[in-house]
């Protein structure tokens, strides 16, 4: 299907930014462009909430707006402005979704760490047997990073109340005790898993 005259003038309005033309472009597109977001989503098992397809569908947008609208500009009129869209949003869609997945697999994990860490925070016994080792993690630390384990080791504090005592995000916490039993795992060259293992 070749482009029709309609979608010919818009682009033209666009491109060269007439009055309106880009809120005409986007009240002719905003349909297509959440179909294919809930499509793709749909054939990759994702589930989106309405903020998450609003999102997406301004990433798109704004993507095609970007370097004075070079997205449009490359548009040759080959095929339909819809199928050159179409196209161009599931590329636009898919690597947002893809960094977001990428991201949740890192909250996932960091969020493991600190499960491990507060349940291991229930179980005083488990700071204070190795209270030895912990002595020694402070010898090798300066700084925020010394004050943490102090704190959550030697006074048994919680995430949330280091996080207000030092003014460090509280979910910096688990990953700074996890960089800390490994900078003193190699300076003693033993394993120090009782510590804490969050």
């Amino acid at each position: 299907m070749v482009l029709s005259e309609i979608d010919r003038r818009l682009l033209q309005r666009c491109i060269h930014r007439k009055p309106h033309a880009w809120e005409d472009f986007v009240d002719r597109f905003v349909g297509l462009v959440m179909h294919v977001i809930r499509h793709t989503a749909r054939t990759r098992s994702l589930s989106l909430t309405r903020e998450d397809e609003e999102d997406l569908a301004a990433e798109f947008f704004t993507a095609l707006i970007r370097d004075n609208y070079s997205v449009l500009r490359r548009f040759r009129g080959e095929s339909s402005l819809t199928t050159y869209l179409t196209v161009v949003a599931r590329r636009v869609i898919v690597r947002e979704l893809l960094k977001d997945q990428a991201r949740l697999r890192r909250c996932r994990v960091m969020g493991e760490a600190v499960e491990n860490a507060e349940t291991n925070s229930r179980q005083p016994e488990s700071r204070l047997e190795d209270r030895e080792e912990v002595q020694a993690l402070l010898r090798v630390l300066k700084g925020a990073e010394a004050e943490v384990i102090r704190l959550y080791h030697l006074e048994g504090k919680s995430y949330r109340e280091i996080s207000a005592e030092i003014g460090v995000p509280e979910n910096t916490i688990g990953p700074t005790l996890s960089r800390a039993r490994a900078r003193l795992r190699r300076a003693i060259g033993q394993p120090i898993g009782k510590v804490a293992s969050g």
